[in-house]
Order: C-alpha cells, then structure tokens, then sequence
C-alpha cells in the first residue's frame, strides 16, 4: 500500500499513507483488515472494518476527503460524517501511518538514533525464534533432526568451497527446517569466513540495494560485519549506504545469523556483508533501475575481487505470495497451491544452472504474478558467483493468515 502525497495540498484535505502493510481478520463472522508498518518505525498495529478499510485505500495524496466520502456514500449508500474522517486522518497520523512532517521527523530521529547505536540489536529474538541462548541452540538442533529436516546421509558436497546459498526469511518457528537444509550444505562443506548476505526488503527501498555497516546482535552473541570490505564498498558506492535504516526492522538477515553463529562461529571467527535489497525482474527493463543493479554488483564484485577472500553469498528471500492478504480476490486452493508449486520449480531451473536473465525473463513472461519477493536476492546471488553447479534442496510453503493465504519458499546450494 504506497502512496505520494502532493506537495501542493494540503496534506490534512488530502491524506497519504506511508507503505503499510496489511491482512484480513476474522471475527466471528465478521471480516477486518489489520494495518501495521514494516519498517518500524510505527510499533502500532491497527483493525478496520471494511468500511473504514475502503476509506483509506482512497488516502493516496491525490484525492480529498470530500471526494472519499462521495465515494463512500456512493459504494455505501450511506453518508459518512466528515468529523468522523477528520478523526480518522488524526488517529493515523498520530500512529505515523500518514505521510507528513510527523513521519519525516520520526524518521530522521530513528536513523540518527540506529547510526549512533554501536550495533544493530536482535529485532526478531522472542518472536520469530527463541531469544534464550540455550533454548535457540535447543532449536536449531531440532530443525536438523525434525521429519521435515535434513536427512543424516553425508551431503554429496561434502568438503567442496560453497559458493552460495537460498534460504527463506519465513518465520524460524514454521520454515526451521527448511533452513537447515540449506545449512546442512555448510556444515559440511568448506567453509569461508566471509559470508555476503543479501536479503529482500520488505519494506521496499528509496535506492536499489541497502547496506549497513553495524555489527549484528543475536542471542548467541555479536556478529561483526566486515569493516574492510564495507569501508571500500562505502568509498565506492556512498549512495547504497543512505537506506541503511530499513536493516533495524528487517527479519531477511537476522535469521540467517544464528545458523552461521552455530556451524561456522564454534570453529572459526568470520565476518558478513549485510545488505537489502529490493527490485523486481520487470524493474530491471527500466534503464535508471538496470543501471543502478549492474553499479552496485560490479562495484561489490570488485572489491571482494580485491580482497582476495573467499566469500558465500546467502540470498534470504521468499518465493510466490498467494491470497487475499497479498491482493488476491480469493484463498488460494489445493489446486492453485500444486500448480503454483510447478511454476515455482520451473522457474528455479534457471536458477540452478545459474542463469539470472533466464531467471528474470522467467518472472517477466508471467507478469510476476505470484509475487516473487525473493527475486533481488535470488538474481543478486546468481551475479556475483562462479559456481559449477546449483541445485534446490528443498521447496515448502506457510500459512500466513485466517484465509490460507500461503508464501512458498526453498533452500539451495551452489559450489
């Protein structure tokens, strides 16, 4: 849900929202939407009625809050009073959902506050896994020998460079084990002490990709990120530091840490390269956007290229989006979840024999209809390897909400 208010108006006649994020709910019989932001930077969560739902999808910047409530009376055949949406627009802005000056300052004082902070903190720890050391080690343990798990049998990788990694950034709690299929791979395989992490953001970006160069805390402790590397890349490449904020909320990079803290961190120290990103395969037609992916990529190849090291890159991002929760009119069936599950396997062959225009063209054909979010990493990955095979490990899905609306996702391997 993004929207750009005009400069010209006044923004109290002809409100914007920020870029929510929401969900149906049920009650009973009764049908909600909930509201929330996935930056962060609000920590409130909001239920409307459809009524008051239909209401501020028109919140857009563009039309007033006379033309809304002629269309709520036309679609309603009811009037709205006007205090009641004037009391609307004040309760969103007072949650920071509106764009305006209460957003902008709210969110200049969160990036002074997170680029003055020595570390980047756990945001996820207690929700999307355990936030007690030995109760995540517990955890993890289960994730590898769970029915949904890892087999025991050694990898036929085994002791070879891993060059690179897909796993979801699904909730630890559903997608544990398919997590641990990717990270069996790593357990047994030559490990690097440089691992190049490139997430979906969510939340969307003002610039392709977003770098941070904060240190990560789990409950395993703190993760370095690598100062060298990230120093150069900054020299290089300023603007890809701007959006750095977005990594504070984000979950794409913080749940791949306690699986490196686990299997690599017991051996050895190592260090990452933390970075968001978030384009999509019809985007990279536009020459601005191209431009901008082929900058950052060469730029970051050369200078790990420079570095002498080697490096896996973990792409952390999900597959297909299916239901109402991701603007489908319908839940998704039995039937539309196998086939989506054909069109997801079709599409990752490209992937596996490393072929990124293939993958994007891919996405291109079907319009990216099913919503592929974990396309920017998946491609970004593909870009800045050389690896001599690829394979998919593991594919599954999770239940998102009431409606079964249903994100997929998959674990693979390169070396």
């Amino acid at each position: 849900m993004t929207t750009t208010a005009s400069p010209t108006k006044d923004p109290k006649q002809y409100p914007a929202l920020r870029n929510l994020q929401f969900s149906p709910i049920r009650e009973g019989e009764e049908q909600f939407m909930v509201l929330w932001d996935p930056t962060g930077l609000s920590k409130e969560k909001l239920v409307l009625p459809l009524n008051y739902f239909f209401i501020i999808q028109h919140f857009d910047g563009e039309h007033s809050l006379a033309e809304i409530g002629a269309l709520y009376l036309k679609r309603f055949g009811e009037f709205l009073v006007p205090s009641k949406m004037d009391q609307l627009v004040v309760d969103l802005n007072e949650k920071l959902f509106l764009e305006g000056q209460r957003a902008e300052e709210a969110g200049r004082l969160a990036r002074e506050s997170y680029r003055q902070s020595p570390l980047r903190r756990a945001a996820h720890a207690g929700r999307g896994y355990e936030a007690d050391s030995a109760k995540l080690k517990k955890q993890i343990d289960g994730f590898f020998t769970s029915e949904e798990g890892p087999d025991f049998k050694p990898s036929e990788n085994a002791g070879k460079k891993i060059k690179g990694l897909v796993a979801p950034t699904y909730d630890l709690k559903q997608a544990g084990p398919i997590y641990a299929w990717a990270y069996k791979e790593l357990q047994e395989a030559e490990q690097p002490d440089l691992f190049v992490i490139v997430g979906t953001a969510s939340a969307g970006l003002d610039h392709v990709f977003a770098v941070t160069d904060k240190d990560f805390e789990t409950p395993f402790g703190v993760v370095s990120a690598d100062q060298p590397i990230l120093s150069q890349l900054k020299a290089k490449l300023p603007e890809f530091f701007e959006d750095d904020l977005c990594h504070q909320a984000e979950q794409a990079v913080e749940f791949q840490l306690p699986f490196l803290q686990d299997i690599v961190g017991k051996k050895k120290p190592f260090t990452i390269v933390p970075i968001l990103s978030a384009f999509s395969a019809a985007s990279l037609g536009d020459p601005a956007v191209r431009q901008s992916v082929d900058q950052f990529l060469t730029g970051l190849r050369e200078v790990l290229a420079q570095s002498g090291r080697t490096y896996c890159v973990i792409a952390a991002g999900e597959l297909a989006h299916l239901g109402m929760r991701y603007g489908d009119k319908a839940p998704p069936t039995d039937f539309s979840f196998h086939r989506c599950m054909q069109f997801d396997l079709e599409m990752l062959k490209p992937v596996e024999e490393r072929q990124p225009e293939e993958f994007a063209n891919y996405i291109r054909k079907e319009q990216d209809q099913r919503r592929i979010s974990g396309f920017s990493p998946i491609y970004s990955l593909l870009r800045l390897i050389e690896a001599e095979s690829g394979q998919v490990l593991r594919y599954d899905r999770g239940i998102t909400d009431q409606y079964n609306s249903t994100v997929t996702y998959a674990s693979m391997a390169f070396f």
